[in-house]
């Protein structure tokens, strides 16, 4: 009864932290830099960003340099949290014994008594596979790239990641672009 309890308000905690971490759609770390000055300079990503990062701070050193994760459309998310909670609950099914098919008026299958005569198994079979799927909903493949909020790069778009020097040549410009912006004098009509 004790260990039911602690999937329930282990389960319930995921789903907290799902909806604590997207309040609004505005993330917390997006509030503490919001009036920071410079150019900013934003990664949504899955991996490489250090490297990136590295590099760029030095040959930039005005440059605030963000990295969030690209975030999957929304159905992935929902199914990823749910299978996350899902997981919890049949393992905890499997450890304590109890046939969730009796419940429904049906024969449990062979693989559920095969997973009650092998617990340990089947609660990893479980586990791995579980969050074999979790990972694959929640892997986009992004490497996203905005300066001051205008996209700079798209991996999604252009299918691949720019190399260092492209990446270089891409803020060089952009950089040129917005000194020579900012010193066009405005006329109103």
């Amino acid at each position: 009864m004790r260990f039911l309890l602690l999937l329930l308000v282990a389960a319930s905690a995921v789903i907290r932290s799902d909806a604590s971490a997207n309040l609004g759609g505005v993330p917390s770390k997006r509030l503490k830099m919001q009036y920071a000055t410079g150019p900013l300079l934003k990664f949504q990503i899955w991996r490489v960003f250090e490297e990136y990062m590295r590099v760029i701070s030095q040959r930039y050193p005005d440059i605030r340099i963000e990295g969030e994760n690209y975030l999957p459309q929304p159905i992935y998310r929902h199914i990823a949290s749910f299978l996350s909670v899902f997981k919890l609950v049949l393992i905890g099914l499997i450890i304590v014994g109890k046939d969730p098919f009796a419940f429904f008026g049906m024969q449990a299958p062979s693989i559920w008594q095969w997973g009650q005569e092998n617990k340990v198994y089947a609660c990893m079979m479980v586990f791995f596979l579980s969050n074999m799927i979790e990972n694959q909903c929640m892997s986009t493949g992004a490497f996203e790239i905005t300066l001051n909020d205008v996209p700079v790069w798209s991996k999604l778009e252009s299918g691949h990641l720019p190399s260092m020097q492209q990446l270089v040549q891409i803020l060089d410009n952009e950089m040129k672009l917005n000194v020579h912006m900012d010193s066009i004098p405005h006329h109103r009509s």
